[in-house]
């Protein structure tokens, strides 16, 4: 199960389950047309959210008098839907997407509605610029944020890091292997890794790159320049990564160990291991998996460190910036579209409810609200860690066209696994 596409099934919070047992699956409803006033949504399939979502359209409805049915679809089929259905007779009015260089293909396909001079600017303006910008193609906006953010940032267990004599975080690369020489000197697997489903390996590379050569580097690979891929920075990042296996710091049966089985996640809150790099669902991931670990306040957080010589801005961050709503272009009713959109994704219900799920919604000026509710710490370093950073660069196999992604995810695994150099990955994605 892809990580984003899930919208993390897994990070269920007790205040959902009361929301999942009353609301019922939402009805299909058919295409918004010219002069019915109706409204159809797609989305994914999930638990957590789509009670949520279901609520924000009841109450629209009933305060509006308007006519807004949601369709949800699993993961997979969705995104072949979307590829074919956006052009079809049964496409929707409002659809979500991931953003980024995924939204792109639409904006380029000419599937999806410039929304820049239909959103109100005030609208525009409550949401964390950073997050906006995901959704946002050649200056002009497309996808609006409609749920929580995700970066990714180091989660570590406290008890393994006393046990350790490691006394906060690692904030510099440095610090970092130090603290992996300490950790293995205990016996303890320094970093959980599910080398198992590349796309864990793919935020240590993320990360660094940034951290190495500043977010342009990948910018000029998204957009698919001629030698982007040979920036000597990729080949820096991919040597820190390689540096690190070689040091031991994802232990020695990593390539096994499975994400989305809970593998590293075992490892990590039984003591086995000390941190883990991962997206922000990995809280709420571990309070359902080990409640006492996380309630006992075990689980620590921190931001990725900074590299020496670095280009990037240590305030940057990696990860899905948001998921989306957008308009078809296919739409008959795109003025009730944007209405629903501007009157349900910023209502303080919707945030409180999103809130209610672990999710830390990409609206600006909330930080109060959330000292004020359910994990304050928490959401609390989740939203600074967006509303401080720079540049949030979106997961790279979401961003770049699915054969290059793919090519990408193998080639990092053979890195991690010493089957291939980081010369050679250069050389691998330069040619494709």
């Amino acid at each position: 199960m892809n990580r984003f596409a899930s919208l993390r099934t897994a990070a269920a919070v007790a205040a959902v389950t009361a929301l999942a047992l009353t609301a019922s699956a939402c009805g299909s409803g058919g295409p918004g047309s010219g002069g019915s006033g109706k409204v159809t949504v797609w989305s994914l399939q999930n638990d957590t959210l789509n009670p949520v979502q279901k609520l924000s359209i009841d109450s629209y409805n009933s305060v509006h008098g308007k006519s807004v049915t949601l369709k949800t679809f699993i993961n997979d089929p969705y995104k072949k839907k979307l590829q074919t259905g956006l052009n079809g007779a049964d496409a929707p009015d409002v659809f979500l997407n991931w953003g980024g260089g995924n939204l792109a293909e639409y904006v380029k396909a000419g599937t999806v509605t410039d929304l820049s001079k239909r959103l109100d600017s005030d609208f525009k303006a409550e949401f964390l610029p950073s997050v906006l910008a995901g959704g946002t193609v050649d200056g002009k906006v497309y996808g609006v944020p409609m749920e929580g953010v995700q970066p990714v940032a180091f989660f570590y267990n406290k008890d393994v890091f006393n046990r350790a004599g490691i006394k906060e975080p690692p904030a510099t690369w440095q610090q970092l292997l130090t603290d992996i020489d300490k950790m293995k000197a205990k016996h303890i697997i320094p970093i959980a890794l599910a080398g198992s489903q590349s796309w864990t390996e793919l935020m240590w590379l993320e990360y660094l790159l940034d951290r190495v050569g500043g977010p342009k580097v990948f910018a000029a690979i998204e957009e698919g320049k001629p030698g982007a891929w040979a920036d000597p920075a990729v080949e820096t990042a991919l040597g820190m990564i390689r540096d690190l296996v070689d040091r031991g710091a994802f232990g020695t049966k990593y390539s096994t160990v499975g994400q989305d089985s809970g593998g590293a996640y075992a490892l990590l809150a039984g003591g086995k291991a000390g941190m883990e790099l991962m997206g922000s669902w990995a809280y709420a991931d571990l309070l359902t998996s080990a409640p006492g670990f996380v309630k006992a306040g075990k689980l620590g957080w921190a931001p990725f460190p900074t590299v020496p010589k670095g280009k990037g801005d240590p305030k940057n961050v990696v990860g899905n910036p948001c998921n989306y709503f957008s308009v078809t272009q296919k739409s008959g009713n795109k003025s009730g579209a944007v209405d629903f959109i501007e009157n349900t994704v910023d209502q303080p219900s919707y945030i409180a409810d999103l809130l209610s799920i672990g999710h830390v919604p990409a609206i600006a000026g909330i930080k109060g609200q959330l000292m004020g509710g359910i994990n304050p710490d928490y959401t609390g370093f989740i939203y600074g860690m967006v509303a401080d950073a720079p540049t949030f660069t979106q997961s790279w196999d979401q961003a770049l066209p699915p054969d290059t992604a793919a090519t990408m995810l193998t080639d990092l695994q053979k890195v991690f696994n010493k089957l291939m150099t980081p010369k050679q990955f250069v050389q691998a994605m330069g040619a494709a």
